[in-house]
């Protein structure tokens, strides 16, 4: 099978959406590591995951780790420039987050991506899946990496879910149901584009030329080990440059090793509701994506979806992130 060939849409604003091939099984999937380095016995159990879902691997990897990156920047930038533009490769799954892959963007790096392929990631992978949509269109895949939810497998604590995971990789046609498994904090129903990640990565967009737009979206805010006043902070920062001026909808996740420093001081949920309910826009909270000690979904990101804030809310997912 190849990546190369897409599908292109006129979508969200305009934007000429692009869309990479199913991963279907006997797809190859390689890793790629733009940020920190991975624990090798855990990226083996999410290899040996992957293959229990019937992918081919491709393990080759760069691994002359510096401190907390994988490796330099130009090494990183190469492996997932090498493997975008590999025909046997069909799909990129992140080996972790972490930190670092803010040093893979630069405003040429368009000019040296070719067709789209699938990039599975989350928490710092967030800054490429954005750069991707914000310059070149691409719709990406929120959810699990080697070493952070594919390694302790289906259904697991600090796992994945598997149905979301397939669904968001080899559903072509779109039509399917994500039950968020949360709180609502605003009721009401909203169909838009599913745009967001790791809040903290978002967060660190702005001012950049790929920074997201988050108009008309449906936006996906999660992070992990943040005091409630962080959250606090980075919130107030995204709606005093306008964030959320025109979202439609928001999914926030259940923000885990976030407990208040201090009994009795506010939790990371009454920050949430003080700050984001008089948008007056549906709202659930509590939902286990990224970083979540629960089976984490996987959410397809540049989709057209219906957030349903209603129960433990729910998102219909109308478009499919892939193409057959």
């Amino acid at each position: 099978m190849s990546g190369a060939s897409l599908a292109s849409s006129e979508g969200w604003l305009g934007v000429s959406v692009r869309k990479p091939k199913t991963l279907n099984a006997g797809s190859r999937l390689a890793a790629f590591a733009p940020a920190s380095p991975g624990d090798v016995a855990a990226v083996q159990r999410g290899y040996a995951e992957l293959g229990r879902l019937g992918f081919e691997l491709d393990r080759e990897l760069e691994e002359a780790s510096e401190g907390y990156f994988a490796a330099n920047a130009a090494n990183r930038r190469a492996e997932f420039l090498r493997k975008l533009e590999d025909p046997r490769i069909d799909g990129l799954v992140a080996v972790r987050g972490g930190y670092g892959s803010n040093y893979l963007l630069d405003e040429r790096l368009p000019a040296k991506i070719g067709s789209p392929k699938c990039v599975i990631g989350f928490s710092d992978v967030t800054s490429l899946q954005i750069f991707l949509w914000q310059r070149c269109g691409w719709t990406s895949i929120y959810g699990p990496m080697l070493g952070a939810g594919l390694e302790a497998g289906a259904g697991a604590a600090k796992g994945y879910d598997e149905a979301s995971f397939l669904s968001a990789i080899r559903n072509a046609n779109g039509g399917w149901q994500v039950t968020l498994q949360g709180e609502v904090l605003a009721s009401g129903e909203v169909e838009a584009t599913v745009l967001g990640g790791c809040m903290t990565l978002l967060e660190t967009t702005l001012g950049t030329p790929w920074e997201l737009d988050t108009r008309d979206s449906i936006l996906l805010l999660e992070d992990r080990g943040m005091k409630p006043w962080q959250v606090d902070r980075a919130l107030i920062h995204l709606q005093q440059a306008g964030k959320f001026a025109e979202v439609r909808g928001i999914v926030l996740g259940d923000f885990p090793d976030c407990a208040p420093p201090v009994p009795g001081s506010p939790t990371v949920l009454e920050v949430c509701e003080r700050i984001l309910k008089p948008l007056g826009i549906p709202i659930v909270f509590g939902a286990p994506v990224g970083h979540t000690l629960r089976p984490m979904l996987t959410i397809p990101l540049g989709v057209r979806a219906r957030l349903r804030a209603a129960g433990s809310g729910s998102m219909d997912i109308l478009e499919a992130a892939v193409t057959a």
